[in-house]
């Protein structure tokens, strides 16, 4: 079974908490133990679950996130979250993972989560695009702190987010840090196309199309202006969509 990061969310701000639980909800490499809503609380969790990381808002009544994290005498990593950047040195003195700044994007939560597990797993000396079995079938990449076989013919879409992909299959959803024209040199150019400077899509899995979007499933993918003639002529060379 695989190790999940098991995290613990701390905010007064129920807007706040929100946010991260939808967030954090989005990655398959997350297990949210607890919501709380003051530092009491949070030390109860700690007491009685396992936790791997903290994100913590830093100021907050009573116990202050500063000093929370000094009261931690476990090995639980902090990931400080606060509308305040002047507490960003204190915060980082306290050897934080990271001091995410309110309001918090998916795109600037997943920097984070990459980091941390950058910092659990001593780096490779292989890139994981470059990983490819011999029949070609399939390739390796980097999450939850293992590599993972992709099978070409089980990816749908694949969807760049900063520095790092979804990779959307059959079943699950692959989340790795790497560039999409990284994983796009590894593709074979027959089965996929690109459709978006974010998206990739497995042309097989392509139910229809305007000169706008293509439907995957029950998805609207984007074609951006400068890739819309390379899919139209792709797809249907004889045609053009409006």
């Amino acid at each position: 079974m695989k190790k999940r990061i098991r995290c613990l969310i701390v905010d007064d701000e129920p807007v706040a908490r929100e946010v991260l639980e939808k967030h954090l909800g989005s990655v398959p490499q997350v297990e949210i133990v607890a919501s709380c809503k003051n530092a009491m609380d949070a030390f109860s969790m700690i007491n009685s679950a396992a936790v791997d990381l903290v994100f913590r808002d830093i100021k907050m009544p009573g116990v202050s996130g500063l000093s929370f994290a000094r009261s931690i005498t476990r090995d639980i990593k902090v990931i400080f979250t606060t509308a305040y950047r002047e507490y960003a040195v204190d915060g980082f003195d306290l050897r934080a993972v990271d001091y995410l700044l309110k309001p918090i994007s998916f795109e600037r939560l997943m920097q984070t989560i990459t980091k941390y597990l950058d910092e659990q797993v001593p780096a490779h000396s292989v890139k994981p695009a470059d990983i490819t079995d011999d029949a070609g079938s399939s390739f390796f990449v980097r999450s939850d702190r293992k590599m993972i076989r992709v099978d070409y013919d089980a990816i749908t879409v694949i969807e760049s987010l900063g520095d790092y992909l979804k990779i959307h299959l059959d079943d699950r959803t692959v989340v790795t840090r790497e560039t999409l024209s990284n994983i796009e040199a590894r593709l074979p150019s027959s089965g996929f196309l690109r459709v978006h400077r974010s998206f990739i899509v497995a042309i097989g899995c392509i139910d229809s199309f305007t000169s706008e979007y293509l439907e995957v499933g029950r998805r609207e993918i984007p074609i951006s202006r400068s890739y819309r003639d390379q899919v139209t002529r792709r797809l249907d060379p004889g045609e053009h969509y409006v």
